[in-house]
């Protein structure tokens, strides 16, 4: 989970969810520790990109952009975006795909107090580690839901993903159209 909120490409979906129905099935992980472990685990890699990003500075970070798929333009549009939401568009990155793991930079860069970031970001990701792991918790108290009825499922996961489409929306496409 520390590499996952960095710009290594580890969905956390890939690990909570798996690790919560081994805990429900098999008993021998917490759910509790789950959560808690992916939230700290969340912290930890998107402390790294927020150091990262303020002790590197914005020129270099512009430098080295580019190499990691990240525009001038798209860390600039990612500046105003966070100078306006600051700590509450931390906590709702947390929840959103692709900008949790880089909501960092644009904060380090911006040197938004650290406490707030990290108040932010442990609330953020403690909901969507929950969310995940209920999610895991779910499939492993519904096996029929691996063994063949997956609609059910698939109209979980798509809910849950007009949902955060919404939020992306709403916190980020609809500010960017506003310049």
């Amino acid at each position: 989970m520390a590499l996952e909120s960095t710009f290594v490409p580890i969905p956390s979906e890939v690990i909570i969810p798996p690790a919560a129905y081994l805990a429900h099935t098999q008993g021998q992980l917490s759910l509790l520790g789950i959560v808690l472990s992916g939230t700290a685990g969340s912290w930890i890699g998107a402390s790294a990109m927020y150091w990262g990003a303020r002790w590197l500075g914005r020129p270099l970070i512009l430098r080295l952009g580019p190499f990691i798929g990240i525009s001038a333009a798209k860390i600039e549009l990612a500046e105003r975006w966070a100078a306006r939401y600051e700590s509450a568009g931390v906590f709702f990155s947390r929840l959103l795909p692709v900008i949790r793991h880089l909501i960092g930079i644009p904060v380090g860069i911006l040197r938004m107090d650290f406490r707030w970031y990290a108040l932010a970001t442990l609330g953020g990701s403690l909901l969507w580690c929950s969310v995940l792991a209920w999610l895991g918790m779910t499939i492993g108290r519904h096996p029929e839901l691996l063994a063949g009825s997956l609609h059910r499922f698939f109209a979980l996961v798509l809910g849950v993903a007009v949902l955060l489409a919404a939020l992306y929306y709403f916190f980020v496409q609809r500010p960017s159209a506003k310049r």
